[in-house]
């Protein structure tokens, strides 16, 4: 048994990654109805917004549901995290920050624990914490990324050998291939967020989804890495625009005033990537159709269980 699936009652083991302020009920719905675990990103939205999106979600599926708290993003964490408990929402993922302080009032209240780590270290504590699943986040990620830069494929095998708790692998991962070859490392399952922007429920803006189907394989940016916030985006004129300003030594408020989740919206929502950012993992270069979520879990299972009976034939 998949511990992984079984802890969150779900039936495959695929979780959408949180996506800041442009989550939504549709896709969230459609992730957890194809099987997977949905997750509403609060990001920067008031708590208000967010209760808007949890009931909208529990209106459009019965299915297991997440909301991802980036604490030291989010200005309202407590007074999110209330609405997550009043709602009874099942899965609270928690990332970009120290998770310890809200584990136990969480898990009083019967609410499974993510803690998203990008190192050992941060594994391990989250672990001691009382995490009940570990998202370790390797660098090929989109949006913001930790400043190690560490890969998936190094990243997963070494907090699996440290921690006990199922651990979820996310960074780079966009079909069948990539969730064997990480089970095949021994993480209990993936997270995705950058190929479900490619799919016909996600109600982003057609120019973002067509920017991801026609990537190439170097068609991603790192943003901030000279100010030590660290996001990986599409390659278009707001992003070469950032860069040419860390050239000319952007300060740190500056930069951050300039990747708000407002320009987030801009490009993702809009489609306009002059004056915006959109998001984006690695894995993009590989996203070439526009399936349904459920067309698009179904046949990444299938592959997986295809491909991992075809690796074990070239060991026989």
């Amino acid at each position: 048994m998949n511990m992984l699936t079984s802890i969150l009652d779900i039936k495959y083991p695929i979780i959408q990654g949180g996506m800041g302020n442009i989550s939504n009920a549709i896709l969230t719905s459609a992730v957890s109805e194809a099987g997977g675990l949905g997750t509403i990103g609060a990001g920067t939205m008031p708590p208000d917004e967010v209760d808007k999106i949890i009931l909208e979600t529990k209106s459009r599926t019965d299915k297991p549901f997440a909301v991802n708290v980036a604490l030291s993003v989010s200005p309202y964490v407590k007074e999110i995290l209330s609405h997550v408990i009043k709602h009874k929402v099942p899965v609270v993922s928690l990332s970009a920050g120290n998770p310890a302080p809200f584990i136990p009032k969480l898990h009083e209240n019967g609410i499974k624990v993510i803690t998203v780590a990008a190192s050992v270290r941060q594994a391990v504590k989250a672990e001691s914490a009382g995490a009940d699943i570990i998202a370790a986040e390797g660098y090929e990620a989109a949006g913001i990324n930790s400043s190690l830069e560490t890969t998936t494929l190094a990243l997963i095998p070494q907090i699996i050998n440290k921690v006990s708790v199922p651990v979820v692998a996310a960074g780079g991962i966009g079909d069948g291939k990539g969730l064997a070859a990480m089970l095949a490392l021994g993480a209990s399952g993936i997270q995705m967020g950058t190929r479900f922007i490619a799919t016909k429920e996600a109600p982003f803006h057609p120019e973002y989804k067509k920017k991801i189907i026609e990537a190439s394989d170097h068609e991603t940016v790192i943003i901030g890495r000279s100010v030590g916030r660290i996001r990986r985006v599409l390659s278009t004129g707001f992003a070469h625009k950032l860069l040419d300003l860390e050239k000319e030594g952007i300060s740190l408020d500056d930069f951050n005033s300039l990747t708000t989740e407002d320009y987030h919206k801009i490009g993702a929502i809009e489609g306009n990537g002059d004056k915006g950012f959109m998001n984006s993992g690695q894995i993009s270069g590989l996203i070439a159709d526009l399936p349904s979520v459920k067309e698009l879990l179904d046949k990444m299972v299938v592959e997986a269980n295809h491909q991992l009976q075809k690796a074990k034939e070239l060991l026989d």
